[in-house]
């Protein structure tokens, strides 16, 4: 190998008839971390190990392109892109072959990275409801693509050399699109254009390198989106109507006589629902002008100590109305819990049974009842 070559700056190798290293620059050492005097006399592949496949293409002819082949480094894989020329003697018989190449591991990740981001990018436009493009410094399109241009019945890249500004004239996002272009990141409010409404993002590109863009936009088809929202909302509406009629039907009030209505509370009793029933159970007794309301707790055994204070409250509400509360069924639990916060229960009709409460309040009504006739006399 002469100086020329010893000192270029890409690696030089050179071989034999055998394939045995006879030649080896400075590069070479660099690149594959072999000294000269280690490499003379060694076969290429052990130098060089190819990850596939062997050097013997070497020998059959010059290579009319450079070609990348992955080679190992000790631990690690390289891509090393090459291209030689074969030496021959007067007969026409190879008798060598030098080579020349670059150390291209990172150009290739790049490249791979590069390929994967367009597959991604394709599969992200074809098969997501978006629009995607790229504008210039002028607002000009450069780039539109996307499963969502077929909503409007257009072809990709349709917009493609025609300015956004003078495309859509009356576009409700010119602001924003000029914010973005001026390289401030933004989403924009939902607008509708080609009567199809869109949700939009407005993307700045800080370095736009050779592709002249100076913004990325991705316009998302509401349709979809705006159909479902509005049937959860349908179903939450139905959902709440068949919690008020649960509610209503697991807290029943009926007029059991003239004057006189029953609540008969099951199941689990917190403040909240006490606070339900207390208001439905003091229109009751405005609308049905009650003398009498009864409190059954035959279905309910535990209460908190606030629950318990929102019930004798319901008994005093009941009482500015006009009307007399009375409680029954109350179970031993709520006794103590009664009992423990200092409910004052003396003027506070309060039975064992249902039966027991109306047989009370039926009396009263009689008892009323006769002392109005006296009094007419």
């Amino acid at each position: 190998m002469d100086g020329r070559s010893k000192r270029a700056p890409h690696v030089v190798i050179e071989v034999d008839e055998a394939l045995r290293v006879t030649g080896w620059s400075r590069r070479a050492e660099q690149v594959f971390a072999a000294t000269e005097a280690e490499a003379l006399g060694r076969a290429l592949a052990e130098v060089v190990p190819p990850v596939a496949g062997d050097w013997a293409a070497l020998l059959a002819g010059d290579s009319e392109a450079p070609r990348v082949q992955a080679v190992r480094r000790g631990g690690e894989v390289l891509q090393f892109e090459a291209w030689w020329q074969v030496e021959r003697d007067a007969a026409g018989r190879a008798t060598g072959a030098t080579i020349h190449g670059h150390d291209v591991t990172e150009r290739v990740a790049r490249y791979r990275r590069a390929a994967l981001a367009e597959k991604m990018f394709e599969a992200v436009i074809e098969n997501l409801d978006v629009s995607v493009w790229a504008l210039d410094r002028d607002g000009t399109y450069l780039f539109q693509d996307g499963k969502g241009m077929q909503a409007v019945g257009l072809a990709p890249n349709h917009f493609v050399g025609r300015n956004i500004f003078a495309a859509f004239p009356d576009h409700p996002g010119h602001g924003v699109v000029r914010r973005a272009l001026a390289g401030e990141a933004c989403r924009a409010e939902e607008v509708e254009v080609l009567g199809v409404p869109w949700r939009n993002w407005y993307i700045p590109v800080a370095d736009p390198g050779d592709s002249d863009a100076a913004m990325v936009g991705i316009s998302f088809d509401l349709r979809e989106s705006l159909r479902r929202e509005a049937e959860l909302r349908a179903k939450l509406d139905l959902i709440e109507k068949q919690q008020e009629v649960i509610r209503e039907l697991s807290t029943p009030i009926i007029e059991v006589w003239d004057g006189i209505i029953t609540v008969p509370i099951l199941g689990l009793v917190d403040s909240v629902r006490t606070a339900e029933i207390m208001d439905d159970l003091l229109q009751a007794v405005g609308r049905l002008r009650a003398r009498f309301a009864i409190l059954d707790l035959t279905g309910v055994e535990v209460v908190d100590t606030g629950t318990a204070s929102h019930l004798i409250a319901m008994i005093r509400a009941i009482g500015l109305l006009g009307a007399e509360g009375v409680l029954t069924g109350i179970h031993p639990r709520i006794a103590q819990t009664m009992v423990s916060i200092g409910v004052d229960l003396s003027h506070v009709a309060v039975h064992a049974r249902l039966r027991d409460a109306l047989q009370h309040c039926i009396a009263r009504l009689g008892e009323k009842a006769g002392a109005g006739e006296r009094a007419g006399k």
